[in-house]
């Protein structure tokens, strides 16, 4: 019951977003050091044939303050890209993708070797 309880004091805000098939769920949690972070999920409904049942294939992203205005900035980006069919011009100061970081290259190694076929 006490790691419940610690579970619940984490989470300090949630929003979901249902988009068909997929659910998104944002949470705002805490750290026990008071450090809020936010949590993407995805939820995809699939349906198992040899079992004849629904199941859901989630997948959960951790995005820390330190990042949020780069994050938000990419994801401006590209919904600008999408909604223009433009390639925006980007600041100078973003890093491009052959000047990463060794914490960046190993971040993006671990991604790349995530299993995506569900």
């Amino acid at each position: 019951m006490e790691s419940y309880n610690n579970r619940e004091r984490e989470e300090l805000f949630s929003k979901v977003v249902k988009a068909g098939k997929r659910t998104y769920f944002f949470d705002v949690k805490e750290t026990r050091g008071g450090d809020k972070f936010i949590t993407i999920t995805e939820s995809r409904k699939n349906f198992d044939e040899q079992t004849g049942r629904f199941y859901y294939d989630k997948s959960k992203m951790f995005l820390y303050p330190e990042d949020f205005e780069k994050f938000a900035n990419g994801l401006n980006v590209v919904l600008k890209f999408v909604e223009t069919g433009e390639v925006p011009e980007e600041p100078e100061e973003e890093m491009s993708s052959n000047s990463l970081s060794n914490d960046d290259e190993k971040i993006l190694n671990d991604i790349s070797s995530i299993d995506t076929n569900f």
